[in-house]
């Protein structure tokens, strides 16, 4: 197992777990709090709790260090797109009642509603990101493995010349 994948993979491992942590106590807190009549904020909030959820399951998972956790590179891409849609349906959900821009978080420190959602907009970027990179880092470790493994068993046959002995 290379060293310096292993060194990239950790790292981003650990980074998509607090990502998605954070995400998923922010929106835990406000599905436990507040109850709304209408469905769709909740169908927003429950799906970006379910794919945190499923960063967290995966992300632990993969935290352990095997070479088959570079192989899941399908499984990154698809939570990075996952989470780039929980990102959307967040911008979307707050554009109108905060007056908020897309990547306007200034201030998610100092508290409030319309800061705590900015906060959850912002680690749902980056954990989207965070997975993206997940994702290059498998597909290039997976294709410099193939590569390797490829040039071990693949040698030039010898030509045995006029009189050498046939191998038959």
């Amino acid at each position: 197992m290379p060293v310096i994948s292993r060194l990239v993979s950790i790292p981003l491992r650990i980074g998509e777990l607090a990502f998605a942590g954070v995400v998923a106590g922010i929106i835990g807190h406000f599905l436990d709090h507040h109850s709304w009549s209408d469905n769709w904020p909740k169908a927003r909030l429950i799906y970006t709790l379910v794919i945190a959820a499923l960063s967290m399951l995966f992300g632990l998972f993969w935290l352990i260090p095997f070479s088959g956790g570079f192989f899941t590179w399908g499984v990154d891409i698809f939570l990075s797109l996952a989470w780039f849609a929980a990102f959307a349906l967040m911008y979307l959900f707050t554009r109108d009642t905060c007056n908020s821009r897309a990547f306007d978080w200034n201030g998610i420190t100092s508290g409030g509603t319309c800061n705590r959602w900015r906060a959850v907009q912002a680690f749902a970027f980056l954990s989207a990101v965070f997975w993206l990179v997940s994702a290059v880092v498998g597909i290039w470790f997976t294709h410099r493995e193939r590569k390797g493994r490829l040039d071990h068993y693949e040698t030039k046959p010898r030509r045995r010349g006029l009189f050498g002995r046939s191998r038959v």
